[in-house]
């Protein structure tokens, strides 16, 4: 039911409507009953060269003569975004200065903990390094083909246009490039400090504490929030004055075709980052679970675990690095869409750049509503205990949304254009659909709220906190087979709920201003980004912080700690897994849009008509598309973890030492970390080719009608799959977690009596339900760190593309 009704919400949006299609555009400055509109508008225009009409204009139609007064330098205009990004950046050297303001590991008295820190940032970085190299192959060829594509078209500026969009499009590469090193660069120094907090100086008599710990995890996470807002502000505000001063202000549609190809190098690389991170990241940590945990019986952190430093290197590249640059591509592409659609108005072009602006403004603003949220969790409310964790992390979501709610108001009524005559008094035409200030505001706000429900809709799902977890986890008593279907059950009904609202925001906001209300909506989503990142970015870095712990072997006091926190932090990775999911559908129903418009403005398709065969069948084969890709990710991950379990079992084989605990003989991870590398880049390449031919090929072969068929049944399908494969993962993790914690010990108690010691104590992970748990979860960790995730940047890419 849910798949029928996002595939009816994307056709109807992607039809006009009717009512306006011979009547609404002749009518929209006529002031007076005799004077045709654009005779108006000319005289008005030729009237005049200062910034004023004369007086019988003006009093005839003040909109008119609003049309043609020359708006604010764009460089005034553009200022203020690009002050905002470097605010940003201002505020990421602040919080590097915090940072190091906590004590490193030997400071502490705990070397140990920068050694293995270090060595998981030098595997953080060859990975990257290797991968970049690889792209950076790509990203030059696929640049050479974008200029030689358009350099042959017959339009006479050809050598200047396949310049600006080769250029533009290396340029979105390579600075998403760059959010992804930063975040993996400042994650790797954050998770020793975050060991560290977290153990204390014992030697000086300072106690680890929660807070101490979470005050570093969370500033480690705000770096990257901040660098892919800053660096995606920077970017987009930069590309479209150059853009604008080489091709004028009155042709923003060229302006937008060339802008497009940043959002497209963005997501390029985001799917790739994606992709391989997932890949290398899972196939190291289910090598680690089945054969550590369930075989050998040790922990997947145990420093006897041949795949230990490859796992922790995996969360770097995969759920950091990999997942700044796809919140980036999201970025750079709703702001590539809002800006694009807005352009196609006449009466926002003629408001001036502070209006065509609008979407880079809410962007800007959200930096600094985030930077004041931040002090929030780290300053406002200190932790003093478990519970507290996550209620601090939620309550950055919900202070940050409160917040960005009355500033897009004020944005909006400040530099939306308000026609004070024709049929559309109040506000103006977008789309053919009749905007205001006011219905921007909502359009905005439906992404901003709509985001928020759904994160915390994720977490209801995901947290052991609440009922559904608890049940998956209940589901152990009987063995793994039940785990898994409880899982899957879960996940197929977490989509509810954020289908439900996505279509009604997408039902909303079309209503109220066309595909520019969809295109608000989706950086309503993100407005909050850097904080939405900042919480995300969190649970990896505390994960990081209880491996060193782990390896270490420090007091069990310090793991205690850094599992709560990490606990938490499985949440709110949930939570931002929700927001990435949510912002990539209207992100991708956004560039659709464009993609509908540019073909009506050429005297193509103008509707999307399901009943047509060739749209039908297209509808179909998108429909598919996400199946085959999260097919070809999941054996990846698959035939790298075989690779890993073997290698596991031969060092367990070839030193048997490494299953006596204490002992100090160590595995060789080099090794293990060659073959997470060498998979995640040998797979990477399959499905990131599958999203880019798929609509080239539609396109080429079947033409127009079925590449709209293709990319309304990839979002359909696409966003269902990403929620349930990313809900179930970490529904299963939690489990997991909950029956580690304790949380079945009266049952393991009574039906695995062998499992508890002659002090009355449950070992819970000695025991059949606990390791039924950790098959499942081993199960899900594809779905929701590899498949789930690049899900979002196949709905995005298509549709750039």
């Amino acid at each position: 039911m849910q798949i029928s009704l996002l595939i009816a919400a994307v056709a109807a949006v992607a039809a006009e409507p009717p009512w306006y299609q011979k009547t609404w555009y002749p009518y929209l400055f006529d002031c007076s009953d005799s004077a045709d509109w654009r005779d108006q508008y000319d005289s008005a225009c030729s009237a005049h060269s200062a910034n004023e009409c004369d007086v019988e204009t003006r009093s005839a139609c003040p909109q008119t003569c609003g049309l043609c007064t020359p708006s604010s330098p764009k460089m005034v205009i553009a200022t203020p975004p690009i002050m905002a990004a470097a605010v940003a950046f201002l505020f990421i050297a602040y919080l590097y200065v915090r940072i190091d303001a906590f004590p490193t590991g030997a400071e502490v008295g705990l070397a140990r903990v920068d050694e293995l820190s270090l060595k998981i940032k030098s595997g953080a970085r060859q990975f990257l390094e290797t991968e970049y190299a690889y792209l950076a192959v790509f990203v030059v060829g696929l640049a050479l083909t974008l200029f030689f594509l358009f350099y042959l078209t017959e339009d006479e500026n050809a050598y200047t246009i396949a310049l600006s969009v080769s250029l533009s499009f290396v340029t979105g590469a390579t600075l998403s490039a760059s959010a992804g090193w930063w975040g993996m660069m400042v994650a790797t120094d954050g998770n020793a400090k975050t060991t560290a907090a977290c153990a204390g100086d014992r030697a000086n008599g300072v106690p680890g504490s929660l807070n101490a710990g979470l005050n570093v995890a969370f500033s480690t996470g705000a770096v990257m929030g901040f660098a892919v807002v800053g660096l995606g502000l920077a970017g987009v505000s930069t590309a479209y004055v150059v853009l604008c001063s080489i091709y004028g202000d009155d042709d923003q549609a060229l302006v937008m075709q060339c802008l497009a190809g940043f959002g497209f190098g963005a997501s390029s690389i985001a799917l790739f980052a994606r992709v391989a991170g997932g890949i290398y990241t899972k196939a190291a940590d289910v090598g680690a679970d089945l054969v550590g945990k369930v075989e050998a019986g040790i922990d997947e952190d145990d420093p006897h675990n041949p795949a230990v430093i490859a796992d922790n290197v995996g969360d770097n590249v995969g759920d950091v690095a990999g997942m700044g640059s796809d919140l980036f591509g999201s970025f750079g592409e709703a702001s590539c869409a809002a800006l694009l659609v807005g352009a196609s108005s006449p009466m926002i072009v003629a408001a001036g750049w502070g209006a065509l602006m609008f979407p880079l403004a809410l962007s800007g603003v959200g930096i600094l509503v985030c930077m004041a949220t931040s002090f929030v969790a780290t300053d406002l409310m200190p932790v003093r205990d478990e519970k507290g964790i996550e209620s601090a992390l939620k309550m950055q979501l919900l202070v940050s949304t409160l917040l960005m709610t009355p500033c897009v108001y004020a944005l909006a009524v400040t530099l939306l254009p308000a026609a004070t005559c024709g049929m559309c008094v109040g506000g103006f035409v977008v789309g053919g659909v009749c905007s205001s200030p006011l219905k921007a505001f909502f359009c905005v706000g439906f992404g901003l709220w709509g985001g928020c429900v759904i994160g915390f809709v994720t977490e209801y799902y995901t947290s052991f906190s609440y009922t559904p977890v608890q049940e998956v986890a209940n589901a152990c008593r009987t063995g793994a087979a039940t785990n898994i279907i409880y899982g899957l059950a879960l996940g197929y009904k977490s989509a509810i709920v954020p289908v439900f609202l996505l279509s009604l925001i997408v039902y909303g906001a079309h209503t109220l201003a066309g595909f520019y209300g969809i295109a608000l909506a989706a950086l309503g989503m993100l407005s909050t980004l850097a904080t939405c990142l900042a919480i995300d970015v969190y649970g990896p870095v505390c994960d990081n912080a209880g491996g060193i712990a782990e390896m270490c072997e420090l007091h069990p006091s310090v793991r205690e700690k850094t599992d709560a926190l990490d606990a938490a932090g499985n949440t709110t990775a949930a939570i931002g897994k929700g927001f990435a999911i949510g912002s990539a559908c209207l992100v991708g129903l956004a560039l659709f849009g464009a993609f509908v418009t540019r073909l009506s403005a050429e005297g193509g398709i103008t509707t999307v008509d399901l009943l047509d065969p060739i749209t039908f069948a297209g509808l179909l084969v998108g429909a598919m598309l996400p199946y085959w890709f999260s097919a070809m990710t999941m054996k990846s991950v698959g035939m790298a973890a075989n690779a890993m379990v073997l290698e596991i079992k031969r060092q367990f084989d070839a030193n048997p030492n490494l299953l006596i605990p204490n002992h100090p003989d160590r595995p060789d991870y080099d090794r293990c970390i060659k073959i997470s590398t060498d998979a995640s880049l040998r797979e990477m390449i399959a499905p990131g080719a599958l999203v880019m031919f798929a609509p080239i090929v539609a396109g080429v072969v079947f033409g127009t009608k079925s590449v709209t068929g293709l990319l309304a049944g990839g979002i359909a399908s696409g966003v269902q799959m990403a929620v349930s494969a990313s809900n179930t993962g970490g529904a299963w993790d939690n489990a997991k977690k909950y029956i580690g914690k304790g949380g079945l010990n009266d049952l393991i108690a009574r039906v695995e009596p062998d499992v508890v010691n002659e002090l009355g104590d449950v070992k819970q992970k000695k025991s059949q339900i606990y390791k039924a748990a950790v098959t499942g979860d081993t199960v899900g960790d594809p779905l929701k760190d590899t498949s789930g995730p690049a899900l979002n940047i196949l709905m995005k890419l298509m549709a750039i593309i």
